[in-house]
């Protein structure tokens, strides 16, 4: 399992460097669209959907990613140039539910142990958690593909981390009904190894965080928790759903929301920083 594990994850490395480097924006964008698509597939067996069904909806969020990609190139990053008023403009309507779900209602839903809605309630909570996490990785890509690797970095490291510290140290348990292995421990190992990533490149952010330690702790600290309540909130559908993972197209990793659950939380919340920090 372990030997499965790491051959896939080198193999996902590679291609994922791959595309953020060697892509035009138009492929990249080919990219993150099958990845929003894969997530979809995944998303109808949260919503205990048919095999067609969850195909259907796996290939209209291809559809509608790459049709808007072709008909709002400037807007998504993928143009010539990048008007930020039109990128804005556009992005509201996916950020800003996105933010609220992630920081209002999700730690309700999880506090409630609320099911996941069938029907078009399940569809539109779907759409708020993978059309934004698929927009933040057009417009960060946009600002270069080390801004886009930096900020996922963050996610990896807080995951990695969390991991394990909380096998070392991992003694309370942080939501025992939703994700019994997460550890208190844990989260304060994430916590510890994204503030030395923080610190450790303050030099290559923004003024406002570089010049400011307190700041640059408490936006460190920020993202820390938004990741791993995205990291939770699968993680509570899933054992909702009766699943172990969200499927097995990643041997040794599960599905390609398992990878990005973290992500989908994160990713808007600092594309939607980003874009309003340079209006």
């Amino acid at each position: 399992m372990l030997k499965t594990r790491v051959i896939t994850a080198v193999f996902l490395l590679a291609a994922f460097l791959s595309a953020l480097f060697a892509l035009p924006p138009f492929g990249w964008a080919a990219v993150a669209a099958l990845v929003a698509a894969l997530a979809a597939w995944e998303w109808g067996a949260l919503l205990r959907w048919s095999a067609p069904a969850r195909i259907g909806f796996g290939v209209a969020t291809l559809v509608l990613c790459d049709a808007l990609a072709f008909v709002f190139p400037e807007a998504l990053g993928l143009g010539d140039f990048f008007p930020l008023a039109s990128a804005w403009e556009f992005a509201r309507w996916f950020y800003l539910p996105a933010v609220a779900f992630w920081l209002l209602l999700v730690p309700a839903w999880m506090a409630k142990r609320w099911p996941l809605p069938g029907g078009i309630g399940g569809v539109a909570v779907g759409a708020v958690v993978i059309l934004p996490t698929w927009l933040a990785l057009l417009h960060l890509h946009a600002g270069g593909g080390f801004f886009l690797l930096g900020i996922m970095a963050i996610v990896w490291i807080a995951d990695i981390a969390a991991y394990f510290s909380g096998r070392a140290f991992g003694r309370h348990k942080l939501a025992p009904s939703i994700s019994p292995g997460k550890t208190w421990e844990g989260a304060a190992g994430a916590a510890i190894a994204v503030l030395a990533y923080g610190f450790l490149l303050a030099d290559h952010l923004p003024p406002a965080l570089r010049d400011s330690p307190a700041r640059l702790v408490l936006v460190m600290l920020a993202l820390t928790v938004v990741s791993v309540v995205g990291d939770l909130f699968e993680s509570l559908l899933k054992r909702q759903a009766g699943l172990k993972d969200s499927s097995n197209v990643l041997p040794g990793h599960g599905g390609v929301l398992d990878r990005i659950d973290s992500l989908t939380s994160t990713l808007p919340l600092v594309a939607l920083v980003w874009l309003a920090a340079q209006l």
